[in-house]
């Protein structure tokens, strides 16, 4: 059996064409492994082919070549194994509202033919913090009872691998927090997460490892502090001891320098042509006093519009 939770080797799907013209071209020779036992990241820009590739992970999309396996089932030749190793949580609500939370599970795990002496609906219900909502009409939770039963469903079958797809979108900031410190608690329990998300601070905070794709093609693949490592751009934020008047200082290592408030300017550099320092005695060269000094990293959305704008592949 794999290490891998998750293997993908030359992905392709092109759905099919209409009027002699050729269809999309949705994931183009994708091939990636999620690591057992990490919180995996799975990023790109809408239209990007993550969606494709996530249906093709649970049997709604078939792939027209390449190869998957899912715990080390291949998804063609052990199809049955292969979907008992993976919960789906899709974006979408998708249960009957009419149904309480514990028939809501109880009914999926009939789907999968789990006995109801073996059926874990209570406990699953405590898991998510739902245990008080059991025998509530499902369509009065709250929208983030419902993201959490949702968890709670794509587990009935107790798989080894979770895959939330988008699974914060719409929901404010405190349901975001408590949708990730689940995630987090499962991990901990020995589930593989795959992630997608919009939000790149929730991937860059999350995620062990990040793949990104653009355009149906992988053009990253790396621990999220190697890929935030790739940044080279950095930003120096300058208090000046006064209001700016005239220009601003420039140098050919300075890649942008704006005006950030009334004696406050920023700085963005390329690090691996100068340093803080350098772009400090700069500025000072051409006359400015400054009184206090911050720096930021590029963070994960840096990175992410730089891939995705130019197209550069990155993998380890």
């Amino acid at each position: 059996m794999s290490d891998a939770a998750i293997s993908i080797r030359h992905l392709v799907k092109r759905y099919a064409g209409t009027k002699g013209q050729p269809g999309k071209l949705a994931l183009d020779d994708v091939s990636f492994d999620v690591p057992r036992g990490q919180i995996f990241g799975l990023l790109g820009p809408n239209g990007a082919g993550k969606s494709t590739l996530i249906n093709t992970l649970a049997g709604l999309v078939r792939k027209t070549s390449g190869e998957v396996s899912i715990w080390g089932f291949d998804i063609d030749a052990d199809q049955r194994n292969a979907k008992r190793s993976i919960g789906i949580v899709p974006q979408e609500i998708v249960f009957d509202p009419f149904f309480t939370p514990a028939e809501v599970l109880a009914i999926q795990a009939g789907y999968y033919g789990i006995p109801k002496p073996a059926r874990r609906t209570l406990e699953l219900l405590r898991a998510v913090h739902l245990s008080d909502k059991a025998n509530a009409y499902s369509r009065t939770l709250s929208g983030g009872m419902k993201r959490r039963l949702l968890i709670a469903k794509a587990m009935v079958h107790m798989p080894p691998i979770l895959v939330l797809d988008e699974p914060t979108a719409g929901v404010d900031v405190e349901l975001r927090r408590q949708l990730w410190d689940l995630v987090g608690e499962l991990n901990a329990q020995g589930v593989t997460v795959v992630l997608t998300t919009h939000y790149l601070e929730e991937a860059e905070e999350l995620c062990d490892r990040i793949a990104i794709i653009n355009h149906g093609r992988l053009i990253a693949n790396k621990s999220t502090a190697d890929l935030l490592s790739t940044a080279r751009e950095k930003i120096v934020v300058l208090t000046l001891d006064r209001e700016i008047e005239g220009g601003l200082p420039a140098h050919p290592a300075f890649l942008k320098c704006r005006v950030a408030g009334e004696r406050t300017i920023e700085i963005t550099y390329d690090k691996d042509r100068t340093n803080a320092g350098e772009v400090l005695a700069q500025v000072q060269a051409q006359g400015f006093t400054i009184a206090d000094v911050t720096t930021r990293e590029a963070d994960l959305e840096d990175v992410f519009v730089a891939l995705t704008s130019s197209g550069t592949s990155q993998s380890a």
